[in-house]
């Protein structure tokens, strides 16, 4: 007797754990990493411990509801696609009702931790919600989606920046610069494991729109990203450990870059590069919060 389909038997809980993608840190951690390069930036290495906790919370709430909305937008796409077909509102285990609470609730809780920013910051916060909700449909409109993504990564920077100073000022924009660059490079290496998918199904992507040329692409989004990190630190004095930090992400951008140019990469490889940038946003954190002494 042939076993029942794996989304016919897990509980609604574990369903919801995977809607949310709990069971992938990863992609939390990642939406993170700005934001904390921001809040200990712009606090020379010392934030307060509450602003921090907010941040990380906050974050966290927000890349659910993202999650959520990216997938009540693409159910009816996810299951032709072999990376997200087992999706929980993809296999239908659970129900657009469900979804819409689901993101709902997360979206209130990351509306409760505002509350505990200024101003500027809490302003900021609203004007990303717009962002959030349309991303998943940019990939239906629009050549590179994955440039509306580092917008609302970017984001991250100018809230938890401006949480500590209640401005946004020149250093700001290099991190934000920075981000967006680090995104679009990071998220098009994640998209070149679902081309022929996205191709078959008619919607769009980086990959697609650089096509032979994303690679260099995205070595070149990479290089950005350690140009303006660069003049980061020099406007804002940034120590030696910073600098040991950063040639050590640029070391791993490279050897990125190398693999990226070979041809017939399995789709296993996208994914393990992703996640070496998630390791590589935190070494660059800890340079950060070291160089910052």
């Amino acid at each position: 007797m042939l076993s029942k389909p794996e989304h016919n038997v897990i509980p609604v809980w574990l369903a919801i754990v995977r809607l949310l993608r709990w069971h992938k840190p990863e992609g939390r951690l990642i939406l993170m990493i700005p934001a904390l390069w921001a809040v200990f930036l712009a606090a020379s290495g010392q934030p307060p411990l509450l602003l921090v906790g907010v941040i990380v919370l906050g974050t966290l709430a927000t890349s659910a509801a993202g999650c959520v909305i990216n997938d009540l937008w693409d159910r009816d796409i996810d299951p032709q696609v072999e990376r997200t077909r087992d999706r929980p509102l993809a296999s239908r285990r659970l129900s657009i009702k469900v979804g819409i609470v689901v993101a709902i609730f997360s979206m209130g809780c990351a509306g409760v931790l505002a509350f505990y920013l200024n101003p500027l910051s809490f302003w900021l916060c609203v004007a990303a919600i717009p962002v959030i909700l349309l991303y998943p449909g940019a990939k239906r409109v629009f050549p590179i989606p994955q440039l509306v993504l580092s917008i609302a990564w970017g984001f991250g920077v100018l809230i938890s920046w401006s949480a500590v100073t209640g401005n946004i000022s020149q250093p700001t924009w290099l991190l934000w610069s920075a981000t967006i660059l680090w995104t679009l490079g990071f998220d098009t290496v994640y998209a070149m494991s679902d081309r022929d998918d996205d191709r078959r199904i008619g919607v769009n992507s980086s990959a697609l729109f650089f096509g032979d040329r994303a690679p260099i692409t995205i070595g070149i989004f990479f290089l950005g990203t350690i140009l303006l990190l660069g003049c980061l630190g020099v406007v804002i004095h940034l120590h030696i450990a910073f600098w040991v930090c950063l040639a050590l992400a640029a070391i791993t951008w490279v050897w990125q870059y190398t693999r990226l140019i070979q041809q017939d990469l399995p789709n296993s490889a996208y994914a393990e590069m992703f996640r070496e940038n998630v390791w590589i946003g935190f070494l660059l954190l800890a340079g950060m919060i070291a160089g910052s002494f």
